[in-house]
């Protein structure tokens, strides 16, 4: 393998990740593909490739298609809510056009109930921009299929992906921030008029770690849930958790540190003005690459 063909795949190793992750939503298996994908571009012949994306790109989707048809049998026994990993970075950081291509997490949960080729046809045109003739080839479908899937696809999106307008750097520390201090406190009344009525609460504990299992509807519960929190810690004394203001998936939020090592991630999505869903991320499993990706940003 020359120079040429290393730098080739190099360059296009973060689209690979990205998409890998969007199809599966867990950032070790995203990376496990990309490594796979590497093996299978290093076994051809690699100068001879007129396009090394598309190549990869079809190499990569591939890949993930078998691996989603193993996770979706594992995902009906998993304990509690299962929630995509948080892909963390610093507030007011720059992403690369790689990383700006980004889906809300609240469709990326949404793409959970499609079927593997729905899901990748979907991410492929409306994400990534592909062209139903490549994406056909990709599945080894013909367009009119494709397309097709994409519409039953789309479906299933507008139901979940409702308006939202991105923050500012500035709005995004101050709305998690704000969020911080009236969900630490023992009197939920500041929490409750921060949250929508009909707000959810999902977490993601694995069966691992102590978490909810199942979602929360309704401020006035999720305000109770919070100040029988901060009570427990009140009563327990002074606690060594240190916390850090990040983005999420695009969304503002912060994650729990314990001696250096991420606990909890937890996640705002804000639509006009108020929290319409927490996202909490406690699967140790899911947070083992967060301080890499912190230290990246």
């Amino acid at each position: 393998m020359t120079d040429a063909s290393r730098t080739g795949f190099e360059a296009n190793r973060s689209y690979l990740t990205r998409l890998a992750y969007r199809m599966l939503g867990s950032l070790s298996d995203a990376e496990d593909v990309v490594q796979d994908a590497w093996l299978r571009w290093h076994e051809s012949a690699p100068d001879a490739i007129a396009n090394p994306r598309a190549w990869l790109g079809r190499a990569v989707t591939r890949l993930c298609l078998d691996l989603m048809k193993s996770a979706r049998r594992k995902r009906e026994t998993y304990v509690g809510a299962w929630l995509p990993a948080p892909l963390i970075e610093a507030i007011g950081g720059a992403p690369s056009a790689d990383e700006a291509i980004d889906v809300p997490y609240a469709l990326q949960l949404a793409l959970e109930r499609l079927s593997p080729l729905e899901r990748a046809a979907f991410l492929l045109h409306d994400v990534f921009d592909l062209p139903f003739a490549e994406i056909a080839d990709t599945l080894g479908r013909s367009e009119a299929a494709c397309r097709q899937l994409v519409s039953r696809a789309r479906r299933h999106a507008r139901e979940e992906d409702g308006p939202r307008h991105p923050l500012s750097p500035d709005d995004a520390r101050r709305y998690a921030q704000a969020f911080f201090q009236a969900a630490h406190s023992t009197d939920a009344t500041i929490l409750k008029s921060m949250l929508a009525q009909d707000a959810i609460l999902r977490a993601d504990g694995g069966g691992k770690v102590n978490s909810v299992l199942n979602p929360i509807l309704g401020s006035d519960k999720i305000g109770r849930f919070f100040e029988g929190i901060s009570r427990h810690v009140e009563r327990e004394g002074r606690s060594t958790t240190r916390y850090e203001f990040v983005m999420i998936n695009g969304l503002p939020g912060y994650i729990s540190l314990e001696r250096g090592e991420t606990v909890q991630a937890m996640a705002l999505d804000i639509r006009d003005g108020a929290v319409a869903a927490i996202y909490i991320i406690r699967n140790p499993d899911k947070l083992a690459h967060v301080r890499r990706l912190l230290t990246e940003t």
